[in-house]
């Protein structure tokens, strides 16, 4: 049984063509100019103003109203606590995809899009890469070849950061990662202050983990969403971006001599595209297999991409 085809009776979604979705619109306002969704987005990404009306803000106009029944349900627990003093907790969304799928895009866009709803929410987009384990650590257990993997990220802190975020707290603390010395920033942090809304974005954050034979509670970092977004394409297409996406920054940000991908700018372009099949298909094309479709079904909508890296497909969870 594939629970995500159409036509299958027992699927726990809805589908939706993108013409069919572009509909819910409704009255949601477009809030973004071209020159701003032309910095949001990430390279090779064609996303334009057409596809934030068609896909984005539908999805903006279903979000505000998952948002406002979170609030209108933390009012009537309020009430039924009789705890005036309870603080709101963020809302959180997370999102899942692989590499070169358009997931930064996605999460870029979004966040401006919630920012500009009437009531200005304060927003903050924050990304697993710095959650990364070092280099030096990974080199040390033998996983740079792994990294992107499960076992490549700090999960503890991955695990406190959220908790504290869901808890409320001030000042909660995510690390930085930088694409381009392709490692953790030591003692650089992004500081996070209750939003009203965290969009939380990578590869693996919806992946369950192993479960406790003796039903002791183990968190999984999905716990602690509120809405979950998968970015989904067919596998051959995702592999294609992935190659244009290297070959496009051999030419741009791995001619920087800091980069730590400097070296693929100075080999010939048969030489760096062979070594950009080598990494897709050893690594980046195994994480999706093994981990991250995996998690596909346990997301609460679905943006599927044809060929020209547009949404063609939504999948919407039934309530």
């Amino acid at each position: 049984m594939d629970q995500l085809a159409p036509t299958e009776k027992y699927s726990p979604y809805r589908f939706f063509s993108a013409e069919q979705w572009s509909q819910f619109r409704a009255d949601t306002p477009l809030t973004l100019t071209e020159d701003e969704i032309h910095r949001l987005r990430s390279l090779n990404d064609p996303v334009d103003l057409e596809e934030v009306k068609r896909i984005y803000l539908s999805l903006s106009r279903l979000l505000s109203a998952h948002v406002e029944a979170s609030q209108l349900l933390f009012r009537q627990r309020q009430a039924f606590f009789n705890a005036q003093d309870v603080v709101k907790t963020p809302f959180i969304i997370g999102i899942a995809g692989s590499v070169a799928v358009g997931k930064s895009t996605t999460a870029r866009v979004l966040k401006e899009l919630l920012a500009r709803w009437p009531s200005s929410p304060k927003v903050d987009l924050v990304t697993t890469d710095g959650f990364l384990l070092p280099n030096e650590i990974l080199r040390r257990d033998n996983l740079m070849e792994r990294k992107g993997f499960p076992d490549s990220y700090d999960v503890g802190a991955l695990l406190r950061f959220l908790s504290g975020i869901k808890s409320a707290q001030r000042d909660v603390r995510a690390p930085v990662y930088s694409h381009l010395t392709y490692d953790v920033i030591p003692g650089e942090f992004q500081t996070i202050d209750r939003p009203d809304i965290l969009i939380f974005e990578g590869i693996n954050v919806l992946q369950p983990g192993k479960l406790p034979k003796d039903g002791k509670i183990v968190p999984f970092l999905s716990d602690f969403f509120d809405f979950a977004i998968y970015i989904d394409a067919d596998e051959k297409l995702i592999h294609q971006w992935y190659i244009q996406r290297f070959m496009r920054l051999r030419e741009t940000a791995f001619r920087n001599p800091d980069s730590f991908f400097h070296r693929y700018s100075q080999l010939s372009e048969d030489a760096a595209r062979a070594i950009a099949e080598g990494l897709w298909s050893n690594i980046n094309l195994k994480n999706l297999r093994e981990n991250i479709l995996p998690t596909r079904a346990r997301a609460d909508l679905i943006l599927r991409k044809g060929a020209n890296h547009l949404v063609e497909e939504v999948a919407l969870r039934k309530l």
